[in-house]
């Protein structure tokens, strides 16, 4: 079974309605998994990939696996804030709301609060019975894409390694993370939130992002198959995971100086890197002064590099992901 609600999750002024579809698919028997796309409007595959599952689950001339053959619910959000979708923005613009512009900071929302948090709750309410959560992302331009899961919960690593990206990401909240990421509100994730609640979660950052990337739609097709199996809401087993696991967001090596960076021939993704190795230099553009070599303050993965060269100082150039 196929059905599709418009939900309203919050008015503007105006009194217009902020409204998304939700798609629900299987027998209801068995396990609810919850995915959603597009909760930063910029990061479209997620939605790409919910547009191609819905065609692989409902039409009788795709290679399958069909709705019928859900043991269970799989509800599927496409666009999880038309707000930034509309602006192909990472979030609202200040009169939209000036509290939570960002809606990935404030799970499990607010019923009477801003008009994000009312947003996030309305969606909260069909997450909370939900047995696994599907939080899909896009990353940066040229970021490898991966899968990030809260640090210490082994239901949430096992959903990330049945989805099966190469690099799996731990990243800490609250009073674990470095200073730096708690002052940001990362407790308001949907993952860290629903993680506590007790519901296993994981962000998959896939390909770049505001603009299609056909190998990371299907890298994440395959994913959500792989956790669907690992749920019971397919027949199966996922196949077996090898790849990385590392911790996210510590090693950041940033820009010491606005400028432009020229990147070193031959810096890749998933490179392995050691201390004090260069990835390129910030230059003066108009004087031509080198003002920093950009080398990594540890050993690592290569898992982003910044290559739209106009950088502003404390900007990421690089991130490495550090192994566990």
């Amino acid at each position: 079974m196929h059905t599709a609600e418009q939900a309203t999750l919050a008015r503007l002024p105006s009194g217009v309605a902020v409204e998304t579809t939700v798609h629900r698919y299987g027998t209801g028997a068995g396990p609810t998994l919850y995915v959603q796309a597009a909760q930063h409007g910029r990061e479209l595959n997620g939605t790409e990939l919910l547009r191609r599952l819905h065609g692989r689950l409902t039409s009788n001339d795709s290679p399958g696996p069909h709705h019928t053959d859900l043991d269970g619910t799989l509800i599927a959000v496409p666009v999880a804030d038309p707000l930034t979708f509309d602006r192909v923005s990472y979030t609202t613009p200040e009169p939209i709301d000036s509290a939570a512009p960002n809606m990935n900071r404030c799970w499990p929302g607010d019923a009477d609060g801003s008009i994000h948090e009312r947003m996030a709750a309305r969606l909260w309410a069909d997450i909370e019975g939900a047995d696994a959560i599907v939080d899909l992302h896009t990353g940066s331009p040229e970021m490898l894409t991966h899968t990030v899961y809260l640090r210490g919960d082994a239901e949430s690593r096992r959903l990330a390694e049945a989805f099966g990206t190469n690099l799996l990401l731990a990243e800490a909240a609250g009073a674990e993370a470095d200073a730096e990421w708690d002052t940001r509100d990362f407790d308001g994730k949907l993952r860290v939130a629903a993680t506590r609640e007790g519901i296993p979660s994981i962000t998959p950052e896939l390909g770049s992002n505001k603009q299609l990337d056909p190998a990371a739609v299907e890298t994440g097709l395959d994913g959500l198959f792989g956790v669907c199996r690992h749920l019971g809401l397919l027949d199966g087993a996922p196949e077996p995971w090898d790849g990385t696991r590392a911790r996210n967001h510590l090693g950041r090596v940033r820009a010491a100086e606005s400028g432009l960076f020229v990147v070193d021939d031959g810096v890749e993704l998933g490179a392995e890197v050691a201390t004090g190795d260069t990835f390129g230099t910030v230059y003066a553009p108009t004087t031509y002064e080198p003002l920093q070599t950009v080398t990594a303050d540890r050993e690592g993965i290569v898992y982003s590099v910044a290559r739209e060269s106009t950088v502003t100082a404390g900007q990421t150039l690089v991130g490495i992901a550090e192994r566990l």
